[in-house]
């Protein structure tokens, strides 16, 4: 972690004088909620008052219920207060930023509106598909994504010919483009960071977050969402917030894992392929997913997964953006259900048939041990 001092502190000078001059009162309460938010709220979508076209989407999707975090954020969401969550994965706090700043857009100039960005093009990848999900039925909203391993001329043309209402991407490509004077976000209205404890506890990637967000205009929403917060990360987030509405997982609730069936297998690394293959012959699952700690193991156990004739398929940072892409939109759409992965892929990823995990190596922290774990809903986590 960087010290705080080179963090913007983004809090009104007024407010900040008015604080001094009422030092002796009291502070005003916090609005915060706490609580292991695992279950379905009673109430439905159609209590949140959004617009028709977005409920026919909703209804599409097959969602009937919001959970209890979209129960608690997606109020406040819409009316513009800024948010602060922590959930673990598989509470849907994708669609709580997806479905506020959908209610909130009315895409009348060719302006960007609505700017998201997480930590890897993958994860980019699959929010603009939320957002493309959900807004069908709105007519003339645009979404682009932007992302490094692509040529950046492509992005310009996009921005010159079809300016996008809604842009979602990685730090680094969004601020090249501001850099460059083709993104402009002088009528940006909501700010969001997803998985945003990995991107602020980047030193590099922090100060591409704070350069975007000095180019963007005061009075805005901001939201920010994380399976991990730490509370030495929470005053970090909260530099770009304004009186936020918090809501945290209880720390002791996120790391328990619950609801998920977790076993460990102790084996040496010479025993490990044997074992391997044997669960995969006698477990029942969907789809599974691998994960290894390196390219070079991703690469060879993908290999000899698929000459042991298991429909297997890797990933890993090595390959182009193409590939990348393109292999995952190959196990998404079930076209291959064993996929080997380093930890480049878990965090923030939504696989909806995956329903067990292998931990083939362990990961070297409880945090990188949660998000492979906890990117799903149901499945079972095995562990050598």
């Amino acid at each position: 972690m960087a010290d705080n001092d080179d963090l913007l502190d983004y809090e009104d000078e007024e407010q900040a004088d008015q604080q001094t001059a009422d030092g002796a009162s009291e502070a005003a309460p916090k609005k915060e909620v706490k609580g292991s938010y695992v279950s379905i709220h009673s109430s439905g979508f159609r209590d949140f008052l959004l617009k028709p076209e977005i409920l026919r989407a909703i209804v599409d999707c097959g969602f009937e219920h919001p959970s209890e975090v979209q129960h608690e954020c997606i109020p406040q969401a819409v009316l513009g207060m800024d948010i602060l969550c922590q959930a673990k994965s598989g509470m849907g706090k994708t669609a709580v930023f997806v479905l506020a700043t959908l209610q909130q857009l009315e895409p009348s100039e060719n302006h960007v509106y609505v700017l998201v960005m997480c930590h890897t093009r993958e994860l980019a990848f699959q929010i603009s598909k939320e957002y493309e999900r959900f807004s069908k039925y709105m007519a003339g909203v645009r979404v682009s994504v932007f992302f490094g391993g692509m040529p950046v001329q492509k992005d310009e043309e996009v921005l010159k010919t079809a300016c996008p209402h809604i842009v979602v991407g990685t730090p680094g490509r969004i601020l090249a483009l501001v850099n460059s004077k083709k993104l402009n976000l002088k009528h940006l209205k909501h700010f969001i960071l997803d998985e945003c404890d990995k991107m602020l506890e980047s030193l590099d990637m922090r100060r591409d977050v704070q350069e975007i967000f000095r180019n963007t205009p005061h009075g805005k929403q901001v939201m920010m969402f994380s399976a991990t917060l730490s509370k030495e990360i929470r005053p970090v987030c909260k530099k770009f917030m304004q009186d936020p509405m918090e809501v945290y997982v209880d720390d002791e609730a996120k790391l328990t894992l619950h609801g998920l069936q977790q076993h460990y297998v102790k084996l040496k690394e010479n025993e490990k392929n044997k074992k391997l293959f044997e669960l995969l012959d006698v477990l029942e699952f969907n789809q599974v997913v691998i994960f290894v700690k390196s390219v070079q193991r991703c690469i060879a156990l993908a290999q000899l997964l698929t000459d042991q004739n298991f429909p297997a398929i890797g990933i890993h940072r090595n390959m182009t953006q193409d590939e990348r892409l393109s292999r995952y939109q190959q196990f998404k759409e079930f076209q291959k259900r064993i996929l080997v992965a380093t930890n480049l892929f878990g965090r923030g990823m939504d696989i909806e048939r995956v329903n067990i995990v292998f931990n083939y190596d362990m990961p070297e922290d409880s945090d990188t041990y949660l998000h492979r774990c906890d990117f799903l809903n149901a499945m079972q986590p095995i562990t050598y």
